[in-house]
């Protein structure tokens, strides 16, 4: 069949197989070009199949030679629809993974199920022995208890009042209004259930329960903070709550590493297009802004960039030679110091207040937006043939 993207409300609903595999390549030759480093060996990553957890699977593997479990939740193609995107990319990375004989698995299933994580303990144990890096990069909007089968779902919304504000259409390119109501106490605490730390706690009570937590090992979960202008909605909405229960969990978590040689750390990255900044209100825009500033100032960076500077430069560069990994006051890895920079964000606050649908090409960088977009989902490679007649 012929697959041209379906976008609806800044929801790609469908992926191209051969668009992912590009996307999955063209990480793996930026690893590559940059050279081989002293990383991680035995590797699991919890949320392997998009975004911020990929580029870490592709990194320790392509970059340090890891042996890598992934575990991930993807749909399969079925009839006319199309897999997920994730789906695609770690078929891709299995692929590749193959033809340069590294060690791998992939797991699609629950990640908060105890079945999973049992599964993934015995494949450590028969593949790896123990793990010197576990990294916690889940994304989801649906999280189910593992001992009382509560469902509980994530939100994302203001806290204390209506939030609104004007986003941006990554179909259409388009300016329009946004207006979110505040949360209910009820979402609140869902969302942190969701998207909090809890369920990286269990991950690591059940790799030490198993034995299979190595001494000196690192564990990483990734968060953001961002600028005021997306505090209302972001660190000071639902997610930021959820975030903040993150960040405690891994100062927890710190503390009980320690004990065995190792961390437990949170990195705050940079803020990219993934599946759900893009359905943000106010992030799109931002994004778009902030993309065409970094970029005149050659700072500009995607997630493969991103996670190659945090494991060679931040993280194993350092514990390789004693030194101390560099954290804020609050014990957080900032890969955001680009983002953050006041030079940066003083130019994007100037774009922002005076930005319109006229100007709107001028202030922002739309067509990197919307191809960052497109890219995340296997569309708008030129390398690849749209008009062809594929296998999904």
């Amino acid at each position: 069949m012929v697959v041209k993207p379906m976008i609806r409300n800044n929801i790609c609903l469908n992926a191209h197989p051969e668009g992912c595999r590009e996307n999955v390549r063209r990480q793996i030759a930026y690893v590559r070009e940059q050279g081989e480093f002293a990383g991680p060996k035995n590797v699991v990553v919890i949320g392997a199949s998009g975004g911020y957890g990929l580029a870490s699977r592709i990194v320790a593997a392509f970059g340090a030679g890891a042996k890598t479990i992934g575990v991930s939740f993807e749909t399969p193609a079925k009839g006319s629809r199309t897999a997920s995107a994730g789906w695609y990319q770690d078929v891709a990375f299995r692929e590749e993974a193959e033809k340069a004989g590294l060690v791998h698995r992939s797991f699609i299933g629950d990640a908060f199920s105890h079945g999973t994580k049992t599964q993934v303990i015995e494949a450590v144990k028969e593949l790896m022995g123990q793990v010197d890096l576990l990294v916690y990069s889940l994304a989801s909007a649906v999280r189910v208890d593992p001992d009382t089968g509560e469902m509980y779902r994530s939100a994302l919304k203001p806290i204390g009042k209506r939030y609104e504000s004007v986003t941006l259409d990554g179909k259409t390119g388009e300016l329009k209004p946004a207006a979110i109501d505040p949360a209910t106490d009820e979402e609140i605490d869902q969302t942190i259930r969701v998207m909090g730390g809890e369920d990286w706690n269990l991950w690591i009570d059940a790799f030490e329960d198993a034995g299979v937590l190595a001494d000196g090992a690192v564990t990483l979960a990734y968060s953001y903070i961002g600028p005021d202008i997306t505090f209302p909605l972001y660190r000071d909405g639902t997610i930021g709550r959820a975030k903040e229960h993150l960040e405690e969990t891994a100062r927890t978590l710190n503390r009980r590493m320690q004990e065995r040689g190792g961390n437990a750390w949170v990195s705050v990255n940079k803020a990219l297009v993934t599946r759900a900044s893009s359905v943000i209100p106010a992030v799109p825009l931002y994004l778009a802004i902030l993309y065409r500033v970094m970029k005149e100032k050659g700072l500009h960076e995607g997630t493969i960039e991103q996670m190659y500077r945090l494991l060679n430069e931040r993280i194993y560069a350092q514990l390789g030679d004693g030194a101390v990994v560099p954290v804020d006051d609050e014990d957080r890895i900032r890969m955001d110091d680009w983002e953050m920079r006041e030079d940066v964000q003083s130019e994007v606050q100037r774009a922002w207040d005076e930005v319109n649908g006229e100007n709107l090409a001028e202030l922002a960088d739309l067509e990197g937006f919307q191809r960052d977009f497109l890219q995340m989902h296997g569309f708008d490679f030129a390398s690849v043939d749209y008009e062809a007649d594929i296998e999904v």
